[in-house]
Formats: structure tokens, sequence, C-alpha cells
């Protein structure tokens, strides 16, 4: 099965005492699923995966795995530097009913970046460890160049790299360099990025996106009326989407998505661990502004 479509990215809610908030992950997950979503992505950097301990993250993955069961597929998110801790994680993640991972490749820091030869053998351990597809994450984050080319050679010498996530400046011309030098060994090309170049990312050629749950109900309406062939209502709808989209990611950054949560009624906090401080005041209030003009189903999923 090729996975295509919205894939979003869950938040990790968590209480006013930086908590996890188990109830509320599971509320989060409920709205995404009635939001019409093809799959959901957990622990990823929207999830604050880097404020997690490895416990919750183990807890998190079960949990998740566990109430979805089955609805959507759900993909997991097991990035480290350490290709041992990789492993240990995808197969873990698969062992619980994953129906991928993803990973970024491996860095530390400013400085610690391994060669390309080693990101290769990176993957190519992952993959040798498990049988569920993997998801490259190609993000500004690792520091990492991952040329068009080395990404098309993971993914026609590992059969499990059959997805990968684009999220850096230009998108579109390195989705389109990518899928013509991988052709067929690469069935899942996805734009990323909160989805703000969505449209050129499809023309491109990408099959998916990754976006934060702000609003994936509309963003779901703009994939699929893309698919169908009727590329102008799409522009229009995108269009129309877009003011929130890049509100959300040059504003708000993964505050966004718990913000709206709040304010929907779908998780009681929408706290972040510090040192991430909360949304200023007017920011917040711009934010909500904007998404009541579009009606999206994070507004009122709760009523």
């Amino acid at each position: 099965m090729t996975f295509r479509g919205v894939f979003p990215i869950a938040p990790t809610p968590f209480d006013d005492h930086e908590a996890v908030d188990l109830e509320g992950q599971k509320r989060v997950l409920d709205f995404m699923i009635d939001a019409g979503v093809d799959g959901i992505c957990i622990l990823a950097n929207y999830s604050e995966q880097f404020s997690l301990t490895d416990a919750e993250r183990e807890q998190l993955t079960a949990l998740c795995l566990e109430h979805v069961r089955g609805r959507v597929p759900v993909i997991v998110t097991t990035s480290h530097f350490s290709r041992k801790i990789a492993v240990e994680r995808s197969r873990r993640a698969q062992a619980a009913g994953a129906a991928m991972v993803m990973l970024m490749p491996p860095y530390h820091g400013a400085t610690i970046r391994p060669d390309e030869p080693d990101v290769v053998d990176f993957f190519r351990g992952v993959a040798d460890a498990i049988d569920i597809p993997i998801m490259i994450q190609d993000a500004p984050v690792s520091g990492i160049t991952l040329s068009a080319a080395l990404l098309a050679r993971l993914a026609c010498e590992i059969p499990q790299v059959q997805y990968v996530k684009v999220e850096v400046p230009s998108a579109a011309a390195k989705l389109r360099s990518l899928i013509a030098l991988a052709g067929d060994a690469l069935p899942g090309p996805f734009d990323g990025e909160e989805s703000t170049t969505l449209l050129p990312d499809l023309d491109a050629g990408a099959t998916g996106t990754m976006p934060s749950a702000v609003q994936p109900d509309l963003l779901g309406t703009i994939v699929r009326t893309y698919q169908a062939g009727d590329r102008a209502k799409a522009i229009g709808l995108y269009e129309r989407s877009l003011p929130l989209i890049h509100y959300e990611n040059r504003q708000c950054g993964l505050r966004a998505t718990k913000v709206l949560m709040h304010e929907g009624g779908i998780i009681a906090s929408a706290q972040t661990r510090a040192p991430m401080p909360p949304l200023h005041p007017q920011t917040r209030a711009g934010l909500i502004e904007l998404a009541r003009r579009l009606d999206p189903l994070v507004l009122r999923w709760t009523r």
C-alpha cells in the first residue's frame, strides 16, 4: 500500500505543570481522524519530541497506536543521532503497530554531523532492522544537506526508503529533481513545512503533505481537489488557507496547534515545556482571529 494525502503531526499536550496529558492526547487523535486525515505522524518536532523523556516516548507510542487501532496509518518518528538507538526505537515502533517510521539524518548540535557514507550506513542500518517503510525527513533543523542525488540513491539502494518529506527552501525544485532521479523507487515524495509551499510542491509531483494539525480538514480538501484534477479550485482553496498557514509558520511555530486546540476545547492547556515560552497575547489573538475567518474543525469539533 502506498500512503498519500494529508498526514499531519499530532501535538503532545501537556497540563499546566508540563506533565503529559494522556487523555488530551487521545482527544487530539480522535479530532484528527474526524478531520478526515489520511494518516497521523507522532513524536515529530512539532510533537515536541525534543522535550520528551525516553519513557514518555514509549508511553506515547503505545497509547497512540492502541487508541488509533488502525483507523488510519500512524507514522512514528524515531530520529536519534545514534544508529543503535534509532534501530531500537524503529523496532519497537514496528512491534507496536506503526505503519512507517520517520527519521532525520543523524546530527548533534552545530558541529557533530556524519559524512555522507555514514549517513547512508545509518539509514541502511535502520532498514536492516525493520520491515515497514522509512520516511526520510529532509529538515533544516538537522543542518545536514541531503542532496536530491543522495536521497535518490537511498531510495534506490534501500527498499524500505520509500518516502521523503522535503521541508527545505526551494522544496518544489528539489522534489522535481528527486522524483526524476528516483523514479518508481520513491513512491512517496511528501511536502513539509506546514504546507507553506503546498501547491508548488503538488505541481512538482508531491503525493502527500505533512503539516501541523491546525487545519487538516481544509488541507485535505485542497489535496483531494488537486488530485481529482481541479487545480484551479484547489488554488482558490489554498489561497484562502494561506494567510493562516503563513501566520502559523512565521509567528507561532508548533505553539499554533496547541493554542487553537485549547481554544476549541480539544485540550485543557496550550502549555509547552520550558524554555519554550507561550505566545504573546497579541500573537495569540491574531492567530485566533485568522483561524475564525476559516472556521476550521479545530475550533468547533467539541461543539
